[in-house]
This record gives structure tokens, sequence and C-alpha cells, in this order.
């Protein structure tokens, strides 16, 4: 069993691309998607029309939530700068999406934690904004019940694997179109990987063991960053470009 796990695209056309050839180029064909597919001042219409024909096994994510919940009058920037290139037909696409799933018997899909699609799961923000890898007790605590052999989340953007001690594996592939973000729950902070690349990764189950790959790929990011400065969004442009949120 091979596939690869893709999230947080966030209506990064450019980056999802680089991503689909990089998995073709490793004989991958199969994909699960995590969520949070179009939010953000980029090309939300052309992503949606990319995952629709793909068909991958996908859960919607936070702001996949908000798209199809929350008046267009209510919602942030990025929310509304994705809703108003989706046609009816991509919103009733993400209707049709669980908020969980599982695949392949034993792979178990959630964005954030199994109880939420906000909640960080492999990292926590203290009250001074600084991110810590979450503790072994917090992840097990949000794991209970779940009996998948390979658990997958997303929502930090940020590439992790544990491995419980019964031998569990919880995965974030990291985020194929937004490599750095800033905000304002539990606590203002920062979630930035350092890199422009497009993050994904490959699983493969092998003598009862799954194996990870992380792939970081390179795409053309300063498109992408000038794409969302056309737009008004300098934030995200210098997040595109470099892969920080500040400087």
């Amino acid at each position: 069993m091979k596939f690869a796990v893709l999230a947080d695209i966030h209506g990064n056309a450019l980056a999802l691309q680089a991503v689909l050839q990089d998995m073709q180029s490793q004989g991958v064909s199969e994909a699960v998607n995590l969520g949070d597919f179009f939010s953000g001042p980029l090309q939300a219409r052309d992503t949606a029309d990319m995952l629709m024909a793909q068909d991958f096994p996908s859960i919607r994510g936070n702001h996949d939530r908000i798209l199809i919940e929350q008046p267009p009058e209510e919602m942030g920037l990025s929310d509304r700068a994705a809703f108003d290139q989706l046609s009816p037909q991509h919103l009733q696409w993400i209707k049709a999406l669980p908020a969980t799933r599982t695949v392949f018997e034993e792979v178990f899909l959630c964005h954030g934690t199994p109880s939420s699609d906000t909640a960080y799961w492999l990292e926590r923000v203290e009250d001074t904004g600084t991110v810590r890898a979450a503790k072994l007790a917090e992840v097990l605590k949000e794991a209970e019940e779940i009996y998948a052999s390979l658990i997958l989340c997303g929502h930090t953007h940020i590439p992790r694997v544990q491995r419980l001690p019964d031998g569990r594996t919880i995965l974030n592939p990291g985020s194929v179109g937004c490599p750095a973000y800033d905000d304002i729950a539990p606590a203002p902070h920062h979630m930035q990987t350092g890199t422009p690349n497009a993050s994904y990764a490959i699983v493969e189950k092998q003598n009862g063991q799954w194996i990870t790959t992380f792939r970081s790929i390179p795409y053309a990011s300063d498109a992408a960053s000038a794409y969302a400065a056309q737009n008004g969004r300098h934030d995200w442009a210098h997040a595109l470009k470099t892969g920080w949120f500040e400087s």
C-alpha cells in the first residue's frame, strides 16, 4: 500500500500542480487530501477543478467549512477571496465531504484533531505565542478511540510524524500551498516552515510498518507570491516567497 498525503493547499494551484507532477515522477497515483483546499488570495477555481478531476478521498478543513456555512459578507479576506471564485458545483463538492473518515480500512483522516478542525494536534501554542511540540500525554489524549494504524492530520502546515507507544503513527504532511501564516487563537502566533517549497508526504506500508517520506518540492513560488501581491495580500506574498511569515 503506497499513497500520497496532501493537506492545506489553500488555493495554490501552482503548488498543487507541482505536487501532482512529483507524485507521477515517484510512481504514486493514489492520494488522500486533508482539507483547506481553497481559502487564500490565489487560484481557488483552478485548484478546485484540478482536485475534482483527481477524485482523491478527501475531508473538509475548517476553512472549507466556513465556505459552506458562513455568509460571504462575514467571511475573512482569504475565505471571501476563494468564495468569490468558486462555482455552485465547487461548493456542492465541499458540502458532500465529511469532517473525518477512514480509508484503506486502517487509515484515519482528520484536519486538526478527531474532534476539532481548528485544534492543533502535534503542536501547542503557549500564552506567550511560543509554539512547541505537543507532549506525549497531550497527543495520546486526542488519539483515544482512534484505532487506525495510521492517523493523518493537517491544519498546522508543519510536516511532522510521531509514533505512539502502541505502534500507531500520526502524520502531518505539511502544507502544499501555504508555508507560513499567523493566527490569533489560542494566542497570537506564527506558524512557518522557512521554505517556500510545496510540502506533502508519501506513505507506504512494508512488513506491517508505515514508512514516511516527506517531499519538499520547489515550484514557481515567486509567481504565486506575485499573484497574492496583485490581490493586495502582501502578508501572503512574503510567506509564499520565503516560507517565513515574519522577516
